[in-house]
């Protein structure tokens, strides 16, 4: 398992077009990958998981990947956050 924080930077937090950014880039990865808010996990391979986690501009999250390709699913979607997910 690994795991990293990321702020995010997008003006309106993970609204519907980046979080599908997201969890496409998340599907292409056989491990699980989560996100925790606070004390909650979602499942970033799911639009509506991460949709549901409300993340607005400002917040710092963590990524949580486990299984297969781990070190390179945590490597690409933090890059893709980082970079504003298409935004």
């Amino acid at each position: 398992m690994v795991s990293q924080k990321v702020k995010i930077q997008l003006k309106y937090g993970l609204h519907a077009r980046p979080a599908g950014t997201l969890a496409k880039l998340a599907q292409q990865y056989p491990c699980d990958v989560k996100m925790q808010l606070n004390e909650k996990i979602f499942n970033i391979k799911s639009i509506m998981g991460v949709i549901s986690a409300g993340v607005k501009c400002g917040t710092e999250v963590e990524l949580i990947c486990n299984g297969t390709d781990e070190r390179k699913a945590l490597h690409e979607l933090i890059g893709a956050i980082q970079s504003g997910l298409g935004e």
